[in-house]
């Protein structure tokens, strides 16, 4: 496989997709929306999460965190697939990009996308580098929650509505703790290594047991988060249905996670990733759905 594919993770990628979608979804009833807005920021996510991905390939290998006995997927830089000044200047190539694309959010969106902006593009460079590391003491799973679930969601709601919402805020919430999923699986399997290389992740402090029950947690919990929202009267309940059909994969994939470890976890993060984009779609789907659905046959 080329190794540029094998660097930016597309198996991973759903993780910005998801959240992005479903915002701008939400707001398609606004007269003011803007399906340029739509793309732009949905572009403007990938290439973050591209970056991020880069960034943890090249800060992992220059600190010692990816070795020969690493059980994951290859990594480009620690393989030597290409050089850490290519995946260095990979990475601060989508960051520029990002940032020029984000500049449209940032005009249409005012100071409020431009603080989320500059936040992002910290948390990218922060979470494998810098001198804290978020990924490395434990952070990893909130930064995920935060800025691929309620930025994310919030985020792309607010560029089209110019205005939050309590749906936002449910969902963003929703796809934060999936998301959050996806770095505990990655997480668990780099048990072992992460030890050995002094990496303090969530998995790491908290050992397999819990951080198994964690796992059932952030995956069940979208579903009784989009629940409440629905007895709230926050969120309507055709998307609700649709998305609750995710449930038979996500019940599928905890007995999967308590069973197996290392290695074996492989496909399920990849699983796991694609749990966030079939929540997100079906959610999405009911959305338009409900919108097509005249008023006088909903009451």
């Amino acid at each position: 496989m080329n190794p540029w594919i094998l660097a930016i993770r597309p198996r991973t990628l759903p993780a910005a997709i998801g959240p992005l979608l479903v915002g701008n979804v939400l707001a398609l009833q606004l007269e003011q929306f803007s399906w340029f807005i739509a793309v732009i920021s949905m572009l403007c996510a990938v290439l973050l999460q591209i970056a991020v991905n880069l960034a943890n390939d090249y800060f992992d290998y220059k600190s010692g965190v990816d070795t020969d006995e690493r059980v994951g997927p290859i990594r480009v830089t620690q393989s030597g697939m290409l050089t850490p000044n290519a995946v260095r200047n990979a990475m601060a190539l989508c960051l520029i990009l990002a940032l020029i694309v984000g500049s449209f959010l940032i005009a249409h969106g005012g100071w409020p996308i431009a603080f989320l902006a500059a936040a992002a593009i910290l948390g990218a460079l922060g979470y494998s580098g810098g001198p804290y590391p978020l990924a490395s003491h434990g952070l990893g799973e909130v930064a995920a929650f935060v800025f691929f679930g309620l930025v994310a969601v919030v985020g792309s709601y607010f560029l089209q509505a110019a205005e939050t919402s309590s749906s936002a805020w449910l969902l963003g919430s929703a796809i934060g703790f999936l998301n959050a999923a996806i770095m505990l699986v990655n997480n668990t399997r780099d048990m072992d290594t992460d030890i050995k290389a002094g990496k303090k992740t969530l998995a790491v402090r908290l050992g397999l047991a819990q951080a198994r029950i964690f796992y059932q947690s952030f995956v069940y919990m979208p579903f009784a988060i989009i629940i409440a929202g629905f007895l709230m009267g926050a969120l309507p309940g055709i998307p609700v249905l649709l998305a609750g059909l995710a449930f038979i994969l996500a019940r599928t994939l905890c007995r999967d996670f308590n069973e197996v470890t290392g290695a074996a976890l492989n496909p399920l993060l990849g699983r796991t990733a694609k749990l966030t984009m079939i929540f997100s779609a079906l959610f999405s789907i009911g959305l338009i759905i409900d919108l097509l659905i005249p008023i006088s046959i909903k009451i």
